[in-house]
């Protein structure tokens, strides 16, 4: 499956569009994450913890996207975007969506 932020692929037509598929991780920061990046806050530095997080959900909303596609009898998925929101009364959710057009390479 070639996934590209792209329009279409180089050396490839597009021969059929199988529709918009997306991806949605909705991930949950427990109290040690947020504690750990509440310290890298503190004295400075990256929050491995929040980027672990962070890589781990983009990782699985791209998985879902390509297993929609796979779905609907897709070979690639093109113009793909990523978007990442914060949710929950305390912030302590992450949101991240990956969305693009399921088509057929020839």
């Amino acid at each position: 499956m070639i996934v590209t932020t792209t329009p279409g692929v180089e050396g490839k037509r597009i021969v059929e569009y199988k529709g918009i598929v997306f991806g949605e991780v909705i991930s949950g920061v427990d109290f040690i994450k947020d504690f750990a990046a509440g310290l890298s806050n503190f004295f400075g530095g990256r929050s491995r913890s929040y980027e672990g997080e962070l890589l781990e959900a983009r990782k699985e909303a791209l998985r879902e996207m390509e297993q929609r596609a796979t779905t609907l009898g897709a070979n690639a998925v093109v113009g793909v975007d990523i978007d990442y929101e914060v949710l929950g009364s305390g912030g302590n959710m992450l949101m991240v969506t990956a969305a693009g057009t399921a088509v057929v390479l020839e």
